[in-house]
């Protein structure tokens, strides 16, 4: 085994196909995407504090009545149509392109959701945080993104205390970019944490990897790792401390 400090710090990236952990409910489906599945022998099917990524799909003129979350974070990225959020607390929220909402569920928050009859079908990601501790206070965000910039990144949410504008309660950075086919950007990274990246709509190489539509990445020992675009894509990315402290009590990203 070649032990220089160069072979020690080449990236590993392993790749994962469209997920087969899927529910259908008629007006409302969802697919489940666990990140820790990508990894040969590991034994969690989330990856430290990301617990699970869910591509969901609402119909026009769909209600997800009010339902109880408890000890996990909830975000809500729309990058087309519109999300109708209401809940206990008396919000009345609406997620689009323009707005991305983190809801705390903590000790329990109760929301619905929905789509009116005239607002187009949904496709959206419905990503699950494990919170660093156990019944902490509900709390819900919900906030104006940056206009995005083709071929680069956005910071969406973090840790507490990072730039993002939104934030949950674990080491985990969220990013978001649309890369124009044949151009090149560099995976989100953070020394010491790993990157997994998610290709939303699109197909680009990962390093040597090809990841299409609904595909996966994991990737671990590597900074700067290229991505390139085969076809114009969406790509979100989760930049993760797999050593972070985590809760396994979520109602959903358990």
């Amino acid at each position: 085994m070649d032990d220089s400090p160069s072979a020690r710090t080449q990236p590993r990236i392993y790749t994962a196909p469209r997920t087969q952990v899927s529910q259908n409910q008629g007006k409302f489906r969802i697919h489940l995407n666990f990140p820790g599945q990508a990894v040969p022998d590991h034994d969690d099917h989330g990856y430290g504090p990301l617990a699970t990524v869910v591509e969901s799909f609402m119909d026009p003129g769909t209600l997800i009545r009010m339902h109880q979350h408890r000890d996990e974070e909830i975000i809500s990225w729309v990058p087309a149509g519109v999300m109708r959020h209401d809940d206990r607390q008396d919000n009345q929220l609406v997620t689009d392109s323009d707005h991305l909402m983190v809801m705390g569920a903590g000790s329990g928050f109760w929301h619905a959701e929905e789509t009116l009859a005239d607002d187009p079908p949904l496709r959206m990601l419905q990503i699950f945080v494990r919170p660093h501790s156990l019944g902490l206070d509900p709390e819900i965000q919900h906030e104006p993104i940056p206009e995005p910039v083709a071929n680069e990144w956005r910071h969406l949410f973090g840790p507490e205390g990072t730039d993002a504008p939104l934030s949950v309660r674990n080491d985990v950075d969220f990013h978001d970019c649309r890369l124009d086919a044949g151009e090149t950007t560099a995976l989100p990274s953070r020394p010491g944490w790993d990157t997994y990246l998610y290709v939303f709509d699109g197909a680009v190489d990962v390093g040597d990897e090809s990841v299409g539509y609904t595909e996966s990445a994991l990737v671990t020992d590597g900074e700067g790792v290229p991505v390139t675009a085969a076809e114009d894509s969406t790509l979100v990315a989760f930049c993760i401390d797999p050593d972070a402290p985590i809760t396994r009590q979520g109602t959903i990203g358990r």
